[in-house]
């Protein structure tokens, strides 16, 4: 969604919002980590995030790769910084191209600063030395397509020769095409309100948004504000103080920068954009203190919809096996012509294609937290089972099927999936069943206000091969219930005739909705994906030869994958069957 099109929304809706920036990393670890900071902060709903861009384009690729992820993966409207720097005319051609391909919607046009190295900007050749030039050429080149933010300097450019001059060269980008305006740091609220109204008055309407930078710890801070004349001469102090305790520099500079934003927030500043510098914590405890959170949040679909503006408006319908792993699913269906909309049919790409496991999950789980989580050295199968216990029981972050937390629904049936994982029925998506939950529930609901949701209790597992005749007695007494399961080499059982919806949606004024289906044909695909996750995410991390890396391996050939549907959502207790599957013994692994 375009960003002028969400700060109209909120403006209308009369709710302040938050929107952060992040940076790309210069190394992998320091990569996996913003995968991860920005997954979390994401949670937090702000109202877009915006990625900066290396001077010249050096971070051209990875600023690109981390927009398509963000927007893909995460949900997130994002806006994608572009400099005038090192940068000619075609090269910003190319850029704009590819951009709009991916759906990025959203640009932040700069002039940039000097390349390292460089004591003073200068224009590429055949580029722009200006970053209206930018704004016209983007809107020259592909219309409304994108939303333009430019930046504004409540203390004047340092180039300009005052102020006023200043905001009058941020009239013209305005003129040519800018939407909105985003503010280098300040720390005083007068120097940001003061400016807003000189804006106003040269005739600029559109929306400000004051950009904050928390006080992360006292280097950052002091390295900032070198630029920054407004700091209160008593904050410095403090700071100054407490310079060598990075603790209370931490508190001390919540408590600063939310007085901050509080005053702004009052004078009329629509939201606050923070500068996060890739960190987490300043920024988490601000927008707590400050309310800026919302309480509720519905989502969209039962799956977390992709910013992607072509697939956003289009997609309405996903097999349900992806639902922990969305990049691969997106990855495998990122250059399909159509999306499944209304119906999984016709309108489905005949093929998947094939995958290799992509960088997008060990960005955002990195090798050293897998480790921590899943065991240095296991030698048992048991050890194993632990760690699928561990994870129903909120003890560690993730598997290498899910790396997220178990959903908020599952809290409804926690305890059930920790009692089966233990009894050998290792779990890597589920659900519980739902009879006409409001759509606004904060754990089930989805959708558009005033409607009702419903779910088909579904739990998909890995069991030892040896016990399967057992649990296929099991299913033949329970009709209600529909299986798949399949082997790693593509063996199969299932009662299944086609494919079924397991989440649907009744809501005013529109066609009842079957957003998450089960698909057999979609399964054989997704078993390859699954199994290959024992070598590829577990195994790996021990040495060749290792017991513990043989051990993991061996689950692949050792394992059947099922997936069960109960098919009677209002009175259907599929944990009942599988609780009594356990207790009798029949779904032990043995060590």
């Amino acid at each position: 969604m375009k960003i002028i099109d969400k700060l109209r929304a909120a403006k209308s809706a009369g709710t302040a919002f938050h929107s952060l920036e992040f940076f790309p990393a210069k190394t992998d670890a320091g990569l996996e980590n913003l995968y991860a900071r920005v997954e979390r902060l994401g949670r937090l709903h702000p109202l877009f995030i915006d990625v900066t861009w290396g001077a010249g384009g050096s971070t051209a690729e990875l600023t690109m790769d981390i927009c398509m992820h963000t927007q893909n993966v995460c949900g997130l409207d994002t806006m994608m910084h572009l400099t005038c720097t090192n940068m000619g005319r075609d090269a910003l051609a190319a850029v704009l191209d590819r951009a709009r391909a991916e759906g990025i919607q959203n640009l932040m046009a700069l002039r940039g600063d000097p390349p390292l190295g460089q004591d003073r900007w200068r224009a590429a050749d055949e580029g722009f030395s200006h970053a209206i030039d930018l704004v016209r050429f983007a809107r020259e080149r592909h219309g409304d397509w994108f939303s333009i933010g430019v930046a504004g300097y409540p203390h004047g450019h340092d180039e300009a020769p005052s102020l006023d001059v200043d905001i009058g060269f941020l009239r013209e980008k305005v003129d040519a095409g800018a939407d909105f305006v985003v503010t280098q740091l300040f720390y005083d609220a007068r120097s940001y309100l003061a400016y807003v109204e000189k804006c106003r008055a040269a005739g600029i309407t559109c929306p400000i948004l004051p950009g904050i930078m928390p006080i992360h710890n006292y280097r950052s801070f002091r390295k900032v504000t070198e630029l920054c004349p407004d700091v209160p001469a008593e904050v410095r102090a403090r700071l100054d103080e407490i310079q060598h305790d990075d603790e209370l520099v931490l508190a001390y500079g919540v408590e600063v920068v939310a007085s901050l934003c509080r005053e702004l927030l009052d004078g009329g500043a629509p939201g606050i954009h923070f500068y996060t510098l890739n960190l987490e914590s300043a920024v988490t405890s601000l927008l707590h203190d400050l309310h800026l959170v919302p309480g509720t949040v519905v989502r969209d679909r039962p799956w977390r919809r992709s910013a992607h503006a072509r697939r956003s408006a289009e997609e309405d319908v996903r097999p349900i096996f992806w639902a922990n792993r969305p990049h691969s699913y997106l990855a495998r269906t990122a250059t399909w012509d159509a999306f499944p909309n209304g119906r999984w049919g016709d309108s489905r790409s005949p093929a998947f294609g094939d995958l290799s496991e992509h960088h997008w999950f060990h960005k955002v789980l990195p090798a050293q937290r897998r480790l921590a989580a899943w065991g240095a050295e296991p030698r048992t199968v048991d050890d194993l089972t632990q760690v699928f216990v561990r994870y129903c029981r909120d003890e560690i972050p993730a598997t290498p099927w899910s790396y997220r937390p178990l959903a908020l629904e599952s809290d409804l049936i926690r305890d059930q999936l920790a009692r089966i994982n233990a009894g050998g029925l290792y779990t890597i998506n589920s659900q519980p069943r739902v009879d006409g939950a409001p759509s606004e529930d904060t754990a089930v609901g989805w959708g558009s206000p005033g409607g009702f949701v419903y779910q088909k209790a579904y739990v998909e597992f890995f069991l030892d091969k040896a016990r399967l005749p057992a649990l296929l007695e099991l299913l033949a007494r329970h009709p209600n219930l529909t299986f798949h399961a399949i082997d790693a080499d593509g063996h199969s059982h299932t009662n299944s005739r086609g494919v079924v919806a397991v989440t649907w949606g009744v809501f005013p004024g529109t066609e009842v909705l079957q957003p998450t289906v089960v698909d057999p044909a979609t399964f054989t695909v997704w078993k390859d994906e699954a199994f290959g996750l024992w070598s590829s995410m577990w195994a790996s991390l021990y040495p060749e030869g290792s017991p513990s890396r043989a051990l993991v391996e061996g689950m692949r050939e050792r394992l059947v994958l099922v997936n069960l549907v109960d098919n009677d959502y209002r009175a259907g207790d599929l944990w009942a069957v599988l609780d009594a599957f356990v207790s009798s013994g029949a779904a032990s692994t043995g060590a």
